[in-house]
């Protein structure tokens, strides 16, 4: 079927995509809905032919039976033995889930009963600090349990009217440094964020906020919250065990969102705009589970994926919310897919004969348009490209703004697939008078090639339960694309080596160890450190 695939590419590379839509309704038959929310896959080189291979490729690939194993609990992370059910996390209509016989759902909604006392206890002071009020709260993570957070800050900003919100993840001391000096200790929350409670760069970071906390107030830990199943751990630093919210190992952490690591946005926006976000990812989940294939966005977005990275060769995907609050969105879905599916051997350990996940990257328009669009738009390397707008924004006395904004990206779209020929390059470059070669010159710095692909998903506006669609549609997307690819996209050993060597690289620089056993450039590094 790959092999099919892949001469279906090799007979249609050349055409031009514009043409597909010279007959029938080429958008209609081309794009689908989840209620208000639209994907547009139009603008791709994919025909009526191409999609029904794709699906049945992914039929083939037993997507539907596997994401019925995934959320009915079933152990589909293989190499770790566990189950996948962050989607556990925002079922919030009770369908039984069931993990070894047990059904998971009773902890899962206490928990966040829990949450959402505590976070409207700090939203109405009725939880203070030692100088009242908490006017701010510190989350301190890395990974997961920083990057959805903090993107999902950013883009429900409009709805944040709890504590200001702050984000520590890297070890770089400049990281913490910059958040504390902006904080008063007496009024400050400090949310430490690791499930184990023993992850490096978020200890080092929370002991740090500890030690500027106990500065000015006596009982630290009463200021303190712990997003871990650690309770020893967190008892040991003085946080109360009603200030303390476990997750499961079945719960991945860039999956994690949903449930405690969620907890920082939950005091921002309030409790009922998080039960929003919950319902928005629940209802993709019931759209990915009910959809035909054909209609299913989970699926299309998949499908399109392996279209361009595996079939057709591109190496990268670029992400372009047309949104300012989604700032953060590119790097999240960065980590989604290249931790998820950065694989090189299949579930059985063999190696892999397609590519795994491509590079995401991306930035929010119009931004990027006066940064990367230049490569996207005449480089040599073709980058599909996958847009993202509403269509109001929140600014109504700014309406004039996101007008533009949108005429922006479906110009961009509408740019990337028309090009402008050397002909058109001609005629403009005489209408300002030039000829001869001068003219041809100039000509051909002006073409654009077109044909490039790209998507566009629409929606109505950025709301808590829009920005929980779109999460849990990339998610399954990563899911679909894995499940086709046959590797697990729920294990990331990929991280481990540099943290192992990290550890014992530390006492190197310090000197309370020789470098027995390293490679002369790591040591030369290390005594330029040591030296400088």
């Amino acid at each position: 079927m790959w092999t099919d695939l892949k001469a279906h590419y090799a007979r249609t590379e050349g055409r031009n995509i514009l043409d597909l839509f010279a007959k029938g309704d080429r958008f209609g038959d081309f794009s689908a809905a989840l209620g208000d929310m639209l994907f547009d896959y139009s603008k791709t080189n994919i025909d009526a032919e191409t999609r029904a291979s794709l699906i049945a490729l992914a039929e083939t690939a037993g997507v539907a039976a596997r994401r019925d194993a995934m959320f009915a609990g079933e152990k589909i992370n293989e190499t770790e033995g566990r189950s996948v059910l962050h989607t556990a996390l925002r079922n919030l209509n009770g369908r039984k889930v069931e993990v070894d016989g047990q059904d998971v759902m009773p902890a899962v909604l206490d928990t966040l009963s829990r949450m959402e006392a505590f976070a409207t206890a700090v939203r109405d002071g009725s939880y203070s600090a030692q100088g009242g009020k908490i006017t701010d709260v510190i989350n301190i993570g890395i990974g997961g349990s920083d990057l959805g957070p903090a993107m999902a800050y950013r883009a429900l900003s409009p709805y944040a009217d709890g504590p200001a919100c702050h984000y520590v993840s890297n070890v770089d001391g400049a990281d913490i440094h910059d958040v504390l000096k902006k904080c008063d200790p007496t009024t400050t929350l400090v949310i430490v964020a690791s499930k184990t409670f023993t992850t490096i760069e978020t200890m080092t970071n929370a002991e740090t906020a500890r030690k500027w906390m106990a500065e000015r107030v006596s009982d630290t830990g009463a200021q303190f919250a712990a997003l871990s199943s650690a309770d020893d751990k967190a008892a040991e630093w003085g946080i109360a065990a009603e200030r303390v919210f476990g997750f499961e190992d079945w719960v991945g952490g860039r999956y994690s969102m949903w449930g405690p690591i969620g907890l920082s946005v939950m005091i921002a926006i309030g409790a009922d705009d998080f039960r929003a976000f919950l319902q928005g990812g629940d209802a993709m989940d019931t759209h990915f589970l009910t959809a035909d294939f054909s209609e299913n966005l989970p699926v299309l977005l998949a499908l399109v994926g392996i279209w361009h990275h595996q079939i057709s060769g591109h190496g990268t995907r670029a992400v372009l919310p047309y949104d300012n609050r989604l700032g953060r969105l590119p790097a999240y879905f960065q980590q989604l897919e290249m931790e998820s599916n950065g694989k090189s051997v299949s579930m059985d350990g063999s190696d892999l004969t397609n590519q795994a996940g491509p590079i995401v990257w991306g930035e929010p328009g119009t931004n990027g348009q006066h940064a990367f669009y230049q490569l996207i738009h005449q480089g040599t390397q073709v980058v599909p490209v996958e847009f993202m707008v509403a269509a109001n924004g929140h600014e109504e006395d700014l309406a004039h703004h996101h007008k533009l904004l949108v005429a922006n990206c479906f110009a961009q779209s509408e740019a990337l697939l028309r090009g402008r020929s050397l002909d058109e390059c001609r005629e403009r470059m005489a209408a300002k008078g030039l000829t001869g070669e001068e003219l041809e010159r100039q000509a051909r710095h002006r073409v654009f090639s077109g044909n490039r692909p790209s998507t566009t998903l629409i929606y109505p506006k950025m709301t808590p339960y829009v920005l929980g669609q779109i999460i849990a549609l990339y998610e399954h997307r990563v899911f679909v694309e894995g499940t086709i690819l046959g590797i697990n996209s729920y294990d990331q050993w990929g991280v481990e080596l540099g943290k192992e060597l990290a550890l014992a690289l530390e006492p190197i620089l310090s000197g309370d160890q020789d470098g027995a056993g390293k490679d002369g450039s790591t040591l030369g590094l290390v005594n330029y450190v040591q030296n400088a």
